[in-house]
């Protein structure tokens, strides 16, 4: 993938699909592609989606509908097929749809486990292998690369571990991972896939934020400091990213690095010992507050 300062950011003539597209983040996100020149296809529950479709089409882009639980596999097929078969193509996908039933670990059902990996997790795979499939496809026939970019949604709950949150926080591990091994088994033909844990308040996270009291004359955590990254995500000028989870909000972008291994302990024997462990490993943690645990603090405590 080659990169030249100042690339392209036009999508003109590509499509898109946005899930949850009807309000908060995806809404902004479909703008945002749509503005720089992408025809869409929009995703939402029945008749959440009206509002968006009228802006897009207000910015003179084509716009199809699918509505329906992006966690069905009939939906991924049929958002495909109207972005190949009805629109012409397929260039970019953002997964953007979730919901939360936030509760403490000991209290949390299995239902609501379930809905939130089943939304979250499934439904970045369903639409992910779809495209992945159409755009190997793609490449094997014409015998080289082809345009594709997957924008994941995942968020800094699978870093810090909410303790209200243990089925979002799995499930946008999940997506990260996810995000990881799209990359790697879609580099070779032409597609680039990358994660961002986005800040933002929408209706799904009004209870997390709240009211917006900076006095700033655009919201730190308005949706309007992330949409812009998705399209650039999404353009031939980022050809060269790919693979990665981003931080963003309030005019803000933190590229995660990969975890690395802290410290490494090996045994002096042929085996472990209990005493061993306990002299070398426990020993290392001893002077640790042991409820930091893995939880990536320094991010969380980034400020605007």
């Amino acid at each position: 993938m080659s990169h030249e300062p100042g690339g392209s950011t036009s999508l003109e003539g590509r499509v898109a699909v946005v899930t949850g597209a009807g309000a908060g983040l995806g809404r902004a996100e479909a703008l945002a592609l749509a503005g720089a020149g992408a025809d869409l296809v929009v995703n939402d529950l029945p008749g959440a989606a009206d509002r968006v479709v009228d802006e897009v089409k207000a910015l003179g882009r084509r716009v199809l509908v699918v509505e329906g639980d992006v966690a069905e596999r009939s939906t991924a097929d049929a958002m495909l097929a109207a972005a190949v078969d009805d629109l012409g193509r397929l260039d970019v996908v953002v997964n953007n749809a979730g919901m939360t039933r936030d509760r403490m670990l000991f209290n949390m059902s299995d239902e609501e486990f379930d809905a939130v990996v089943r939304v979250h997790l499934r439904g970045h795979f369903l639409l992910s292998r779809n495209a992945a499939a159409h755009w190997r496809a793609q490449a094997k026939q014409q015998g080289g690369p082809v345009y594709g970019s997957v924008v994941n949604t995942a968020s800094e709950a699978f870093l810090s571990g909410p303790p209200g949150q243990a089925n979002y926080g799995a499930a946008k591990a999940g997506i990260a991972a996810l995000t990881v091994a799209t990359a790697r088994a879609l580099g070779s033909s032409g597609v680039r896939a990358n994660a961002i844990c986005p800040r933002a308040r929408t209706a799904m996270t009004a209870e997390v934020f709240g009211e917006d009291t900076s006095g700033e004359a655009v919201d730190p955590f308005s949706p309007e400091h992330v949409a812009p990254v998705v399209a650039y995500l999404a353009s031939p000028a980022a050809a060269r990213i790919t693979g990665q989870v981003l931080v963003v909000y309030g005019g803000m972008v933190a590229v995660v690095a990969a975890p690395v291994v802290e410290q490494r302990f090996d045994t002096t024997g042929t085996t472990w010992t209990a005493e061993e462990l306990d002299e070398r490993l426990g020993g290392f943690f001893a002077e640790r507050d042991p409820a930091v645990g893995f939880a990536a603090d320094s991010i969380m405590r980034m400020t605007l």
